[in-house]
């Protein structure tokens, strides 16, 4: 999956304008508790939009994860083990304010001196690996297999059928934007002039006497676009976004012919060619931002008086990159998975996923490889709207591959909720699945970390699943023993669980009730799961599933 749809969904604009503390049970149960929750009927704070992620869903009636009130009434001061956390993903800005006290860092190697000083076959990876070198826009999966004839023949026949639907698509949101974009700028430019300022509010805009047809449609676009955003010039930003994601899916995801792996030199469908890469993952340009974001969300150093929290403390993070401006390959996917592993890492971030996998087995066996070594793998569900469930709608990676049943259980499939309770609280854009997502969590509008001391606000499923990998990073600090299995399956049964209608797709004609579009039907909440680990750590209680 092109990483882009994880950052956040893409809506078009109408074209028509060109024409407690001591708690000794969990507060999911009973049901009723948490669906009489009244829904929220103000709007967030700007403070509430920052951090909504880590509220409380009973005395805030916003479903967050309950974070701060876990940190308040039961972490408190106690010191836990430090856990080192894998993001696997763009790579992440090693220098930034309220990451760089937070990076894994490896003791065993001297840095920049060319040489591998512990042996681990990678050279000069002090905080990580580089699995991509100097490489950033790629091919999506299966335009790949097209070009290089991999895979098999019902495969490539698919792929086929695909890239002839989507590149006309892209060339056509492109041009649509493009209009749409000179349209606004040019009634921009004529409102300005007109009122004699530089910026205006709408009701500056509709207090205008327009004298001309020309400015009746200027100010008809504008007030449109006023329903977009704030202000015209986030509106003209957004856009313009808009105009460089598809620019870069017809130039790169969807062009048959560009070859975006040329600059490591390695051949990516040979998984034993292994002489590639380097020792800095480092994200390569700004707008690679996608890696910085989700290790905020994780572990942000905490109460710095600097930008953002991380859900999680006493953690370390190992920055893996393996991730384009595109698809993700198997090979690199199985490599840090490995790498992430042999190097000590406890749990690994995947906030990626495609739809075509044709050496999906590699990854497979690495994670196979993760789970004989005690490691939990936390992915995103993807951001398609898709019911996984159903076999036209293939996601990779995955625990089953295709079967009907996990082949390891040390992997948990995260969907995203909005910060609406109630019947809008599932985001639009979120994948679900009865059988083939484990739980959902914050994921819409998230606050963190960016490329060079900045921050903001991305959504998607790859927002939710570093926030359940900080949750399991508290588990694993304070109760080591505890092993991947068992915290899966400790924040899978101490979700808090509804029964509410809710929207899935963004189409009200899909609603279904939110017990029904994950395996567990719950919404993870971390200050149920340390209850729930302390518990079963004492054995004052078991899980339901059989685990070790």
């Amino acid at each position: 999956m092109n990483i882009k749809y994880l950052k956040f969904p893409f809506a078009l604009f109408s074209i028509s304008i060109l024409m407690g503390c001591g708690a000794t049970t969990l507060v999911s149960t009973p049901v009723e508790n948490i669906d009489a929750v009244p829904l929220k009927i103000s709007e967030l704070s700007e403070s509430q939009k920052k951090t909504w992620g880590h509220a409380d869903l009973v005395s805030d009636t916003i479903p967050g994860m309950s974070v701060d009130k876990a940190y308040r009434e039961i972490i408190k001061n106690r010191h836990g083990k430090t856990v080192i956390v894998a993001v696997v993903d763009s790579g992440m800005d090693l220098e930034h304010e309220d990451l760089d006290d937070v990076l894994w860092t490896n003791k065993g190697e001297r840095p920049n001196n060319g040489k591998d000083d512990d042996g681990n076959g990678y050279i000069d990876d002090i905080h990580g690996y580089n699995f991509l070198g100097e490489a950033y826009n790629e091919q999506l999966e299966y335009v790949r297999m097209l070009r290089l004839n991999v895979g098999d023949a019902s495969a490539r026949a698919k792929a086929r059928l695909k890239l002839d639907e989507e590149y006309p698509k892209a060339l056509q949101n492109k041009q649509q934007y493009e209009q749409i974009y000179q349209v606004v700028k040019n009634a921009d430019e004529a409102v300005k002039k007109e009122l004699g300022k530089n910026s205006y509010t709408k009701k500056e805009l509709m207090g205008i006497e327009a004298k001309t047809e020309q400015m009746k449609q200027n100010i008809a676009v504008l007030n449109q676009m006023f329903s977009y955003g704030e202000s015209i010039q986030s509106v003209m930003e957004e856009l313009s976004d808009g105009i460089n994601y598809f620019t870069e899916q017809v130039n790169y995801n969807l062009n048959k012919d560009f070859d975006g792996r040329k600059p490591v030199g390695d051949n990516p469908y040979d998984v034993k060619d292994m002489s590639y890469g380097n020792g800095n993952p480092k994200n390569r340009v700004d707008t690679e931002s996608h890696g910085t974001h989700v290790a905020g969300i994780i572990a942000a150093e905490r109460n710095n008086g600097k930008g953002v929290n991380g859900v999680a403390k006493n953690v370390k993070l190992m920055s893996v990159r393996a991730v384009p401006n595109g698809d993700e390959y198997d090979k690199d996917i199985a490599n840090a998975i490995r790498y992430a592993v042999d190097n000590g890492a406890k749990i690994i971030n995947c906030s990626f996923g495609k739809s075509f996998s044709p050496n999906a087995q590699w990854v497979y066996d690495a994670i196979k490889y993760a789970a004989s070594k005690d490691v939990l793998i936390v992915h995103a569900a993807g951001n398609d709207g898709n019911n996984l469930d159903n076999p036209e709608n293939p996601n990779f990676p995955n625990d089953h591959n295709f079967g009907n049943s996990e082949f390891t259980n040390n992997v948990i499939t995260v969907g995203a909720l909005t910060s609406n309770y109630g019947s809008k609280m599932v985001a639009n854009f979120s994948n679900y699945g009865k059988q083939n997502v484990d739980v959902f969590a914050p994921g819409d509008a998230i606050y963190s970390t960016l490329p060079n001391n900045t921050y903001d606000f991305q959504g998607g499923t790859s927002m939710a699943a570093p926030a359940v990998s900080g949750v399991a990073a508290l588990i694993r600090s304070y109760y080591p023993q505890l092993s991947a299995s068992q915290v899966k399956q400790i924040i899978i049964e101490s979700g808090l669980r509804s029964k509410a209608s809710v929207i899935v797709s963004g189409d009200p004609e899909k609603a279904t009730t939110f017990d029904n579009i994950s395996k567990s039907g719950t919404m993870v909440n971390a200050y149920n799961a340390l209850l729930l680990a302390d518990n079963i750590s004492k054995g004052k209680t078991t899980l339901s599933k059989n685990t070790k």
